[in-house]
C-alpha cells in the first residue's frame, strides 16, 4: 500500500494505491491520525486501490468515526470494482459517501 496527498483548498485528498489488508491497517491508521490532525476534511481516492480485506475496511471505518466524532467528514472517491464487492458483501457502502469521481467528492464535502 502506497499513501500520498495533496491539499484542495482545505480539504485534504489522500490517494490509496495497492492493497489494503491486515499487514497494512495499522500503517493506514497512524497515517490517517497524523492527516486528521491537519484536516478534519478528508477524501480518499481510491482509483489505485485495487483491493481491501475486512481488516483494511476496518481502519477505512476507524477513521469516519473519527472524523464524525470531531464533526468532520470522509468522503470515498474512485472506488475500484474488487474493492466495491468487498463493500456491497459486508453493506458498508451504506455509510459511507461513495463518488465517482475526486472533484465530485471534494465538492460534496465543501457543500
Amino acid at each position: 500500500m502506497e499513501l500520498s496527498e495533496k491539499k484542495i483548498d482545505e480539504i485534504l485528498v489522500i490517494s490509496v494505491s495497492g492493497r489494503l489488508t491486515a499487514d497494512c491497517a495499522d500503517k493506514f491508521k497512524r497515517y490517517m491520525d497524523d492527516a486528521m490532525s491537519r484536516s478534519t476534511k478528508v477524501v480518499l481516492d481510491l482509483s489505485g486501490m485495487d483491493y481491501i480485506d475486512s481488516t483494511g475496511l476496518g481502519a477505512v471505518v476507524f477513521a469516519l468515526q473519527k472524523l464524525s466524532d470531531e464533526g468532520g467528514a470522509l468522503n470515498l472517491a474512485c472506488l475500484q470494482s474488487k474493492p466495491r464487492i468487498v463493500l456491497d458483501i459486508t453493506k458498508a457502502y451504506k455509510i459511507f459517501d461513495i463518488f465517482d469521481t475526486v472533484d465530485e467528492a471534494v465538492a460534496a464535502i465543501r457543500k
